[in-house]
């Protein structure tokens, strides 16, 4: 299903977004050596909740997950690059941590993923691998436009992954997005311009680089049957936002607000 929302819409979208944004910005605010994933969890919940809001995670349940997600907020650390379920874990001085949160706020969803490093233990190709991802996806924006096509956001992302030495995985990508969480059209991290989908104002967008160090195969985590990790247990980097297609371009919905201190 391609869902076009209405102007109305898309304006409980941006609330949804704003919501998406400062949620995972005062996460990272708190997020310290010795933090437990499943803190993050409660604080996801806790602020969820309170802003009257609905997860897209806990009653989670695709055909590749094993049974329902059952938590708030994905938590991948390290070599953990999608649908990391948090567990009872602390986190350690140079932890690369992402954090993947979608929600639903008066019927509309929203989307959104950071990587960063816990503490001071900063290595250098982590950082260019974070950094990368930032830059395809801002790539990925720049062309989204009404009458742009999939391909061309896809093809942007590639170009940017590729020329910075990564192998791409096309399996898990971007998506549409609106009254629920994951819908067509699928926005791979590559592909062919002038293929795919035809943008159009009102279409939502979920886009969502991610890389492996060194690897394009995923494994699933076998305790959990949910975490996706990499295959070789390289360190691993995820940068989503979720975009509304304006009548000149593109709108970023899931930037944090100045309502941050206050969740």
């Amino acid at each position: 299903m391609i869902e076009i929302l209405s102007p109305a819409e898309i304006d409980r979208a941006r609330v949804t977004g704003g919501l998406v944004g400062d949620i995972l910005a005062s996460i990272k605010e708190r997020c310290q050596v010795g933090t437990n994933l499943l803190e993050i969890d409660q604080w996801a919940k806790d602020m969820i909740l309170g802003a009257g809001a609905t997860s897209c995670y806990v009653d989670y349940a695709p055909s590749f997950g094993s049974g329902p997600f059952g938590h708030y907020i994905c938590t991948g650390v390290n070599d953990a690059v999608l649908h990391g379920m948090p567990r009872d874990t602390v986190l350690v001085d140079g932890d690369l941590l992402t954090l993947d949160l979608a929600i639903v706020h008066k019927g509309v969803a929203a989307d959104a993923a950071i990587s960063f490093i816990v503490g001071q233990r900063r290595n250098p190709e982590d950082l260019r691998m974070i950094e990368t991802t930032e830059r395809a996806l801002a790539a990925a924006i720049a062309v989204a436009a009404p009458g742009a096509r999939i391909g061309d956001l896809s093809a942007a992302i590639g170009d940017v992954l590729s020329e910075a030495g990564y192998l791409i995985n096309t399996e898990f990508g971007g998506h549409g997005i609106g009254s629920t969480m994951h819908q067509d059209p699928h926005v791979a991290n590559d592909g062919q311009r002038g293929r795919g989908y035809q943008l159009r104002p009102g279409l939502m967008l979920a886009i969502e680089p991610w890389v492996m160090a060194d690897t394009n195969e995923l494994v699933t985590d076998p305790v959990d049957g949910w975490t996706l990790r990499s295959a070789t247990g390289c360190r691993t980097a995820h940068t989503e936002h979720t975009i509304a297609i304006t009548e000149t371009g593109a709108e970023i919905l899931t930037l944090p607000t100045t309502t941050v201190q206050s969740l």
